[in-house]
């Protein structure tokens, strides 16, 4: 299997190396865009893309070194060709005016495209003042995640900067094929619902190599999820790598065949989570392989939360319908901020099934940290403290 990710990793920098020098260049400042930070360049973006999504043989978009003033922008798929890469020297700057955008799902997204390729380059969202405004507890926009994919397959982001987003930073829905290598996310520790990378609806997605900085989740996973690698990520401040919120409804299609390995986790709220809402639903976790994990004074190392109910709003004392199962936890060390480490607070209704734990060594304060487990089944192998509470 690692011989195949890093197989992906070198096809995606031969193809982005071929396109630049075998395609159709569009210039952005060729075209009319400044790159002096002030000026709205939306538009000659468009025409850039017009023109690569018109072309009938392989095309890059070149974005060279400067600063771009863009409000929303709108990639539109069924392109001519599905070789498009966009090449970023520069940073994409959006509004100092949070209102401008922030009633948008998003600032800069593809919708429906085929095979493109985004390399290098730096997103900066501008969230600060939004950040303030909601911690101020007036009234604001909800925000606008500063790149998402919708609808699209044979997707590549490599080496890509995101800056304070207003929201979340990278969002991937409805996707297949998809392939996120060395990017580097930073936002502040107590930046509200900036997410790092999101997947839902997705297939065959693979995060790798990538540092991830911001005040909610590093990267969260949602329903319909499958086929999703994630390795070599170094993860915090934030919440940690989240499959869930679960149970937002009651029909939800599940998550399955997700592999999270290699990853570093520093001073997070939790490390490995599972949460669901407690309410009814049709939803599912099956096959999840958490694999050679650091914790660094993480305050929930391991975590399974089905009673998730924030605000006890739309869920008290119901029992969450989610049903999960098969979830291993293999090589997991580090220090706890907390002392119950390892807490599976699973439904009563639907108690985890098949849970494992393998070599965990998890301590507080230089001492073996406790577990809970609440309607939860499975094993222990090897050495593992703290001891299980299966």
């Amino acid at each position: 299997m690692l011989n195949t990710k890093l197989s992906i990793i070198l096809s995606i920098l031969f193809i982005s190396v071929d396109a630049l020098a075998a395609s159709s260049v569009f210039n952005v400042i060729t075209l009319g865009a400044k790159p002096d930070g002030r000026t709205d360049s939306t538009k000659f973006f468009l025409n850039a893309w017009a023109g690569a999504c018109g072309s009938t043989s392989p095309a890059t978009i070149y974005v060279p070194t400067g600063m771009y003033l863009l409000t929303n922008v709108v990639f539109k798929g069924q392109c001519k060709n599905s070789v498009i890469t966009i090449r970023i020297d520069g940073t994409l700057i959006a509004p100092t005016d949070y209102n401008v955008i922030g009633n948008s799902e998003s600032w800069l997204s593809f919708e429906g495209v085929t095979g493109v390729s985004i390399i290098g380059g730096t997103l900066d969202g501008q969230g600060i003042a939004l950040w303030a405004c909601k911690h101020s507890n007036k009234k604001c926009p909800q925000g606008a995640k500063s790149l998402s994919f919708t609808d699209s397959k044979d997707i590549a982001i490599k080496g890509l900067k995101s800056l304070n987003s207003q929201m979340m930073h990278i969002g991937i829905n409805g996707c297949e094929n998809v392939n996120i290598i060395g990017v580097m996310i930073t936002a502040s520790g107590d930046s509200p619902n900036t997410d790092g990378i999101h997947v839902q609806m997705s297939k065959g997605v693979t995060i790798m190599s990538s540092g991830i900085k911001t005040g909610d989740d590093c990267i969260s996973i949602g329903p319909g999820t499958s086929k999703l690698w994630i390795e070599g990520i170094a993860c915090g401040p934030g919440h940690g790598i989240s499959i869930g919120s679960l149970a937002k409804d009651l029909d939800e299609p599940g998550v399955q065949d997700v592999t999270v390995k290699s990853v570093v986790f520093t001073g997070t709220q939790n490390g490995l989570r599972i949460k669901a809402w407690g309410r009814p639903s049709n939803g599912f976790v099956n096959g999840v392989l958490f694999q050679h994990a650091v914790m660094q004074n993480v305050q929930n190392p391991i975590l399974i939360d089905q009673n998730y109910c924030p605000g006890s709003r739309g869920c008290p004392n119901q029992a969450s319908g989610v049903k999960i199962s098969q979830i291993t936890y293999q090589d997991i060390h580090g220090t706890s901020a907390s002392p119950v480490a390892v807490k599976l607070d699973c439904s009563t209704k639907n108690p985890c099934q098949g849970i494992t734990l393998e070599d965990v060594k998890l301590t507080y304060r230089n001492q073996p940290a406790g577990s809970s487990c609440k309607n939860a089944d499975g094993s222990i192998h090897g050495a593992v403290e703290p001891a299980g509470c299966l």
